[in-house]
């Protein structure tokens, strides 16, 4: 992992620290854009799992704020947070409508993912998460 994006890895990590409540905030994300600017999201959990938020849209909606205008939103790096038992922090893929909205925006961005068999903490394109994705034409 880049000192870039370990960057992100640790903010990712102080703010689920700070904000952390078990069923509530569980997630938090931070996303670098190709200005270097970073943006974190905390995942957001509703009454109703409908009304819930996960941190990688709370985090691109903040970078997209950012930007005025027409101006696109271009996101390099993502990296997503959950402590797990024992208070252990762990580098998360996000979920299936995560891995859409990322894709949407920033189909090239890579993504820090936990893989399942090897337990390893590697990159992949954003696009790459979902394989035969269907693009609209924005």
């Amino acid at each position: 992992m880049s000192t870039e994006d370990a960057e992100l890895l640790t903010l990712a990590q102080e703010l689920l620290g700070r904000v952390w409540r078990e069923g509530r905030h569980e997630v938090a994300s931070a996303v670098r854009t190709a200005d270097g600017a970073v943006h974190t999201g905390v995942h957001l959990e509703g009454s109703c799992r409908r009304s819930s938020i996960c941190a990688e849209g709370v985090a691109l909606g903040a970078a997209r704020g950012a930007y005025p205008g027409g101006r696109p939103l271009e996101v390099t790096a993502v990296v997503s947070v959950q402590i797990k038992p024992a208070g252990r922090f762990r580098v998360i893929a996000p979920c299936g409508v995560c891995r859409e909205l990322i894709s949407d925006y920033s189909p090239d961005a890579t993504v820090w993912i936990t893989t399942v068999e090897e337990n390893e903490v590697v990159p992949v394109r954003a696009l790459d998460l979902l394989p035969d994705k269907s693009r609209r034409a924005w």
